[in-house]
């Protein structure tokens, strides 16, 4: 895990402020790539599909996270947490403090950036 500025803000939140504020650092994500305007309504527990994303759409937020958290997520994660609520939730527990830590183990983090580059391969090659 990289500490970046956003997670630091995170870090210095009490829980309830930290889960708000993650909360509206991961919908503003979902915004942007959505064209959503910030006073437009946005589901927190509406599937991402149901929300007319698509995989290839997941894939631009789940690395603008990365990015801004400085983390790394599975691409699994953006399919088994199908909701940005349970996204929250699963992101919230890889901060520090933030009740478990990340795997030590970066071979399955490889495996799906792996996975992930040949996926988006194909999808352009077509």
């Amino acid at each position: 895990m990289t500490v970046t500025a956003a997670t630091e803000q995170l870090i210095s939140l009490s829980a309830p402020e930290r889960a708000d504020a993650l909360r509206e650092l991961v919908a503003g994500e979902f915004r942007v790539t959505m064209l959503l305007e910030p006073d437009e309504e946005l589901p927190l527990d509406r599937s991402y599909f149901d929300l007319g994303l698509t995989s290839l759409r997941l894939t631009e937020i789940k690395r603008r996270l990365e990015q801004r958290l400085g983390l790394a997520i599975s691409a699994n994660t953006m399919f088994n947490e199908p909701t940005i609520e349970a996204l929250v939730t699963h992101l919230s527990g890889l901060l520090p403090g933030g009740g478990t830590d990340a795997p030590a183990d970066d071979a399955p983090v490889a495996q799906d950036h792996a996975l992930l580059d040949e996926i988006l391969k194909d999808l352009y090659q077509s």
